[in-house]
């Protein structure tokens, strides 16, 4: 089967490709007050005219909360639905509110001891940011990012063609500072980059179908799998995610992206030696435990127990090394992204996705069931503990209920040694929330 065809669960045609013309809003670090953030992302959600301000980072869909401009426009002042189109309600006023706890047991109404998140991260002149589903920290406390070389979507060729010669991964201190930038021409797409504790590079790339190993001066020092082959062999993969690396350096890669709420594509645990060697494989499509759909995001907590975000089930899954089923929590929402500090075993969980069929733009633009639905789920970064599974607190995504698209604020989460949280967006930025 072709790379081509089996790029069907890319979002860049169901959301990048309807706003790509969106005009909206971004924030320059330190630029902004906290109740101005807030104030323009719920403004802008229903709005959808205005551009980033100088000196901003954050690329054009940043703060639109997807919302399509044309849906913008008809929505706008639109008191009642006409004929097959639901009605507009003033911001604030929509009838149907998200419960204090979601239906699968996720709380909504947490404390949020952190400030409105604002854009991060001072990038080579001309640049902004693309689709990012990762961030994370590195054992010498910096902050690497892996976007989608500027342009907006996932999966399929984003960083091919025009965008072969920009770079797509970044090295930053904890105040923004590009330290080094590097990457082009290696990846076809990349998913998330992880950093083992050595600090080496780990990094899925979901439109080559191949996870690589890089030395921090960006040299390749181990690739598993085949450019552009799609299979579920020992040395083949279906849009790989995320990699986690054990303590004793076994590799564990998350294997597919492909066929979220459908019967096609992979969905299995690979893990490898620390030479890439394989060892083993566990998973199918399904929905007991065990099983998968769409594996998004992968941890290891001071225990050395694998994590597994199962986005498509709206859970976490926790096995041993060898694949024994622990547990699975449903508390933290939908994960696309996650992080453990293992110091303490705190863990941040990105809920980008979580919704149901519900706009408020004059439109039906979501499905009423299906891939993303997650009823009664707020949306945002759920912090709790890794040990007990309970949740302790939420950066709620400002984007306001009912959600206009498929994903919004963070699909990747880090903390830095300080505890300040940095969230990576599909919808092309990067943000920074700094403690209260």
């Amino acid at each position: 089967m072709s790379l081509a065809r089996r790029m069907r669960f890319t979002r860049a045609a169901s959301v990048a490709g309807a706003i790509a013309l969106a005009g909206v809003a971004g924030m320059m670090t330190g630029g902004t007050t906290d109740a101005q953030a807030n104030r323009a992302m719920v403004t802008q959600a229903s709005d959808g005219n205005a551009t980033p301000p100088s000196g901003s980072p954050a690329g054009p869909l940043a703060y639109s909360c997807g919302v399509p401009p044309a849906q913008a426009e008809r929505g706008r002042g639109q008191a009642a639905g006409g004929r097959g189109q639901p009605p507009v309600f003033p911001s604030g006023q929509y009838p149907v509110k998200l419960p204090a706890v979601s239906l699968l047991g996720a709380p909504n109404d947490l404390p949020n001891p952190y400030q409105p998140g604002v854009d991060w991260g001072q990038l080579p002149a001309g640049r902004k940011w693309g689709s990012t589903a990762s961030v994370t920290t590195a054992p010498d406390g910096t902050i690497w990012v892996a976007d989608r070389c500027g342009n907006s979507g996932a999966g399929g060729s984003t960083c091919t063609g025009a965008s072969e010669s920009v770079n797509p991964l970044f090295q930053f201190d904890t105040s923004g500072k590009l330290l080094k930038t590097f990457g082009a021409g290696l990846f076809v797409s990349p998913h998330k980059l992880s950093v083992d504790r050595d600090g080496y590079l780990w990094v899925a790339d979901n439109g080559g179908h191949q996870v690589f190993k890089l030395g921090q001066d960006g040299k390749v020092l181990l690739t598993i799998g085949k450019k552009g082959v799609v299979g579920s062999g020992m040395d083949e993969f279906d849009a790989p995610t995320d990699v986690a690396i054990a303590p004793n350096g076994d590799i564990f890669v998350g294997d597919g992206h492909t066929g979220g709420g459908t019967a096609t594509g992979n969905a299995r645990v690979v893990k490898f030696d620390k030479n890439g060697k394989f060892i083993k494989t566990w998973g199918k499509k399904g929905m007991g435990p065990g099983e998968f759909d769409v594996i998004h995001t992968l941890a290891f907590d001071s225990r050395g127990r694998l994590f597994v975000g199962d986005r498509q089930n709206n859970r976490i899954q926790i096995f041993d090394q060898d694949g024994k089923f622990i547990a699975q929590w449903f508390q933290f929402g939908r994960p696309s992204g996650m992080y453990i500090d293992r110091r303490t075993d705190t863990i941040y969980v990105a809920d980008s996705e979580s919704r149901d069929g519900r706009t408020n733009t004059g439109q039906f633009a979501l499905s009423q069931t299906g891939y993303g639905y997650s009823l009664g789920t707020r949306r945002g970064i759920r912090i709790g503990s890794a040990r007990d599974g309970s949740v302790k607190s939420i950066i709620a995504d400002p984007c306001p209920y009912p959600y206009p698209a498929a994903s919004s604020l963070a699909e990747g989460v880090t903390v830095d040694f300080e505890g300040n949280v940095y969230g990576a967006d599909f919808l092309m930025d990067v943000r920074k929330f700094v403690k209260k």
